[in-house]
């Protein structure tokens, strides 16, 4: 299995995982949009809090050249933690949400 492959598994899975774990409170739904062609991986939430609209992403990957590009991890447990333990170089890996001249201090991929 070729590199970019193997992180479309990797991301889809950790996705799969997230989208099923159900809020506690209010008539939320966990949705998870694949755009396999583009390669774009996202989360959302959508539904209603007592009376308050609930509508976000949670989390937002896309894969640009061989690395994959974190825009958005609502997470407590943070996405990139766990895509360093499937086995993935956090050389690979770019914070997206942090600004590039930050990225030279995070630990991961400048980009």
């Amino acid at each position: 299995m070729d590199k970019i492959t193997h992180y479309r598994q990797i991301i889809q899975e950790i996705l799969t995982a997230h989208s099923q774990i159900q809020p506690a409170y209010g008539d939320i739904e966990m949705q998870i949009l694949f755009d396999r062609e583009r390669d774009h991986y996202q989360v959302l939430r959508a539904g209603w809090l007592q009376k308050k609209r609930v509508y976000g992403v949670l989390i937002h990957i896309d894969i640009k050249g061989e690395k994959i590009w974190i825009q958005y991890d609502g997470t407590e447990i943070g996405v990139a933690n766990e895509l360093t333990e499937s086995g993935i170089s956090k050389d690979d890996i770019v914070l997206a949400y942090h600004s590039p001249f930050i990225r030279q201090y995070d630990g991961f991929a400048v980009g």
